[in-house]
């Protein structure tokens, strides 16, 4: 079989799992306090041209998600997002679970557009009883979206000017930034994210690690006591080391951006031999995420020798479907799927 469900089916990239393998037997201190995850928090900071970031190494995303915003959010606040957003969709309450309301926004193939944001803030301080009501605290988008679109650097300059207009942070949620920031219509970088977002993390578990994910914290007066924030969520990991060495191997030698690169070019490759074959995207996705409508005899055809996820449900006739690229898909896969397509 030939997959392609998700960027987190295999293990680690070989050059993490090297870095993992040379450093099992060394003796380190706990929680993050070792010398590779200070080689990864340097690395990172000089990524993003900001030394004066606080970063923090969490296992996953949701974990990730519901600690920040958990730690950002007053007891009477709730987080905007896409309704179309990971956490209002697919953490299963994670937010909600934390006494806090996700406050969904219409979106725009996956994005949020900050006229929107302006008019929930400002609809919301008009009405006479919001003091009744859960009040708009941050605001969340993810990049790229979960429709694998972009928000240009325009529109995160827009977002971010919207938000510390009414004083909320913004918070970018990076599980694929790495096939983001390799998308050939990409006009951002780290250090754009670090100028612009309050919060953002780097994604790990789905770009390259074993596990792991990498909050940076540009805004510090947001989350104070963060360590003993991310402690009370059970997301600290006492074998912090575990994540010091991903990270450093991942930023030491640019191995983030040619993972990055390698699953977008997968995936262009993989739209092209889709648009030969009749069939065009239904969203304009420049990352590693790929998204078709197709008759649902095609489906059960590939399906046979290839996995990809429905994305809802099953239609009577035909099907959305979701094609995703990672690291460690090959051009082979690639040219199995063509060979599928081309027999049908």
């Amino acid at each position: 079989m030939i997959r392609f469900d998700s960027d987190y089916m295999a293990g680690a990239h070989p050059e993490v799992l090297d870095a993992l393998v040379r450093t099992n037997l060394e003796l380190t201190v706990g929680y993050g306090n070792d010398p590779y995850t200070a080689e990864a928090r340097r690395l990172i900071c000089r990524a993003i041209e900001n030394a004066n970031a606080e970063i923090m190494f969490l296992v996953g995303g949701t974990q990730t998600n519901a600690t920040v915003i958990d730690g950002v959010l007053a007891r009477h606040e709730g987080v905007l997002a896409a309704e179309s957003g990971h956490i209002a969709v697919h953490e299963s309450g994670a937010i909600e679970a934390s006494g806090h309301k996700v406050l969904t926004l219409p979106h725009h193939e996956g994005k949020v557009v900050a006229g929107d944001v302006e008019h929930f803030i400002t609809e919301f301080y008009s009405d006479e009883t919001h003091q009744h009501m859960v009040a708009p605290g941050m605001l969340y988008i993810s990049q790229p979206t979960e429709y694998g679109t972009l928000y240009s650097l325009e529109e995160l300059k827009s977002l971010s000017e919207v938000c510390h207009k009414h004083d909320i942070p913004l918070y970018i949620d990076g599980a694929r930034l790495g096939y983001a920031l390799c998308a050939p219509n990409a006009d951002f970088k780290l250090a754009d994210l670090a100028r612009l977002a309050d919060i953002f993390y780097i994604g790990g578990t789905k770009v390259g690690t074993l596990f792991g994910e990498a909050v940076v914290v540009n805004n510090r007066s947001l989350l104070k006591n963060l360590f003993p924030l991310v402690k009370q969520h059970g997301a600290l990991l006492a074998k912090g080391r575990l994540l010091g060495v991903q990270f450093a191997t991942l930023f030491r030698d640019g191995l983030y951006e040619r993972i990055g690169s390698h699953g977008v070019r997968l995936a262009m490759r993989l739209r092209e031999i889709f648009g030969k074959a009749g069939y065009e995207p239904i969203i304009a996705s420049t990352t590693n995420q790929q998204f078709f409508r197709l008759p649902n005899t095609l489906i059960d055809d590939l399906r046979r020798e290839a996995t990809f996820d429905y994305w809802g449900p099953r239609g009577d006739k035909e099907s959305i479907v979701r094609f995703v690229t990672s690291w460690s898909t090959t051009d082979e896969d690639v040219d199995r799927l063509e060979a599928l397509l081309g027999a049908q």
